[in-house]
């Protein structure tokens, strides 16, 4: 199930077309971004719309002022935390005289979530009372009364001998898993990491087997720590992918660039398939007729821990570049980038924390699947989540109120067409609804899904990914001296 996320300023015209607030339905079972060579480069300016940007021409004496239609970040401002060039190296020596506390790689990558401003107006690990208004109302009140979207903690845990060693110490070094000085966090703050309230709250479940539970929070510390975060520089992963990283601040130049009136983003840990294909570009039909002028989509996979069965993130990079160099989505139209944060599994928590991100990165529509980050209960037979209070819980959430929810028609395999189509339950029989574990066990099996159902050349990305897995295991069971 899909529903699109919408959210920009009132005076742009196309708002008369729609319903604030409105639940309906629609469904389908490191600087550059990652763009089409024949993506296009504007020679006009717009000058009828919100934020002015000022623009280098190519008279260097010269600079044109132009406006943007990208929607304020939460707090009205970018929280970037990456200290200047400048700073580098006296941070460096600072922070060789603090305590330290070695990071996970999962807290790597909440730090840098951080520093380039997804959790905007936040500007540092969550301290007590950041984190009791997160777990307990998903979201944050402002100085000046405004309440920003906050679904799941940021936070950091340490154990009793790092609390020992910081002791009354104010600032804190934070490394990198492989022990290099990464940021520093100060006026730091440390208190009680309640694991099963945490749990309780986050996931609605405390049964074992959530994947984020195990990987990051049972085996933490029994405090948490938090404060001002400043990254001593831009986190980098150097995996060959770093160059799809692209910030909040970078994806709105790129947005300006493009001159867009309207970002839709969809975010998806799968790889795409025609029917995701549909839902996206007949979004942007839709904003056409709407009288948006010229809708970008933003295809914005997560980037950050998966569970151990989901698609690797760089074969899922590679599938999408697939997607767009078959022709399913326009490269002219569309920004492909990784979206860094980690992945819960929290379901309707977790979506309002994927919707607010993605407002941060200028996004005026957001797309999201049916269950949104779902997953099976981990000992029962059956969803951990109800498949529809995703779209619900957005459509009421604290902080996102100025979202409205875009309907769409359920979309399946047409068995007559050979193609992924909307659904019509007139002809109900002629529908094959193909689901993300389904797909996956297509690959694995060497069984080709129906004709139509993804580009070949993506679904080839995914035959040689499961291929190379059944051909490593093999070698793994080998006999020793076989």
């Amino acid at each position: 199930m899909a529903v699109a996320i919408l959210s920009f300023y009132p005076s742009l015209s196309p708002l008369k077309h729609l319903h604030h607030r409105t639940a309906n339905l629609f469904s389908i079972s490191s600087s550059k971004p990652f763009l089409s060579p024949f993506a296009p480069k504007p020679t006009t300016l717009s000058f009828n719309l919100s934020t002015p940007i000022t623009m280098n021409t190519n008279n260097s004496s010269s600079r044109v002022t132009r406006l943007s239609a990208l929607i304020d970040p939460d707090g009205g401002a970018l929280s970037e935390l990456v200290a200047t060039a400048a700073e580098l190296e006296a941070l460096k020596q600072e922070a060789s005289g603090l305590p330290s506390v070695k990071l996970s790689q999962i807290d790597l990558e909440w730090v840098h979530v951080l520093s380039e401003g997804w959790a905007s107006p936040l500007k540092g690990f969550m301290r007590e009372n950041e984190y009791l208004q997160c777990l307990h109302f998903n979201c944050l009140k402002l100085e000046n009364g405004s309440v920003v979207n906050m679904s799941l903690p940021i936070v950091l845990a340490i154990d009793d001998e790092q609390k020992e060693k910081i002791g009354n110490n104010e600032n804190v070094a934070l490394l990198s898993p492989d022990g290099q000085p990464i940021a520093i966090l100060r006026k730091v703050e440390i208190y009680a990491h309640n694991k099963e309230e945490r749990i309780a709250r986050t996931w609605g479940c405390t049964a074992p087997g959530l994947p984020y539970v195990e990987e990051s929070i049972s085996p933490s510390g029994n405090f948490l720590i938090g404060g001002d975060l400043q990254v001593l520089q831009p986190i980098k992963y150097n995996d060959g992918l770093d160059q799809y990283r692209l910030s909040p601040r970078q994806l709105r130049d790129e947005f300006d660039r493009r001159e867009a009136d309207a970002v839709f983003a969809f975010q998806l840990r799968n790889p795409v398939h025609n029917g995701h294909a549909l839902l996206m570009n007949d979004t942007r039909r839709r904003l056409l007729e709407m009288g948006f002028k010229n809708p970008v989509l933003l295809l914005h996979p997560l980037g950050g821990f998966v569970k151990a069965d989901d698609v690797p993130l760089n074969v899922r990079m590679e599938q999408h570049k697939k997607v767009l160099e078959d022709g399913v989505l326009d490269p002219e139209t569309t920004v492909v980038a990784i979206f860094p944060s980690p992945m819960h599994y929290a379901g309707p928590t977790e979506v309002q924390w994927h919707a607010k991100a993605r407002i941060n990165a200028g996004a005026n529509f957001y797309i999201v699947g049916r269950d949104p980050a779902g997953m099976g209960h981990p000992t029962e037979k059956r969803d951990l989540y109800n498949p529809d209070h995703g779209k619900k819980v957005l459509s009421m959430a604290p902080g996102l109120e100025k979202l409205n929810i875009l309907p769409f028609k359920v979309a399946a395999y047409d068995t007559v067409a050979k193609k992924m189509a909307f659904f019509e339950p007139s002809r109900s029989q002629d529908f094959l609804f193909i689901s993300g574990t389904k797909m996956r066990n297509f690959a694995k099996t060497g069984e080709n899904p129906p004709d139509g159902f993804m580009c070949p050349g993506g679904w080839k990305v995914l035959v040689d990914y499961y291929t190379s897995l059944q051909s490593e295991e093999t070698i793994a069971k080998a006999p020793v001296g076989a």
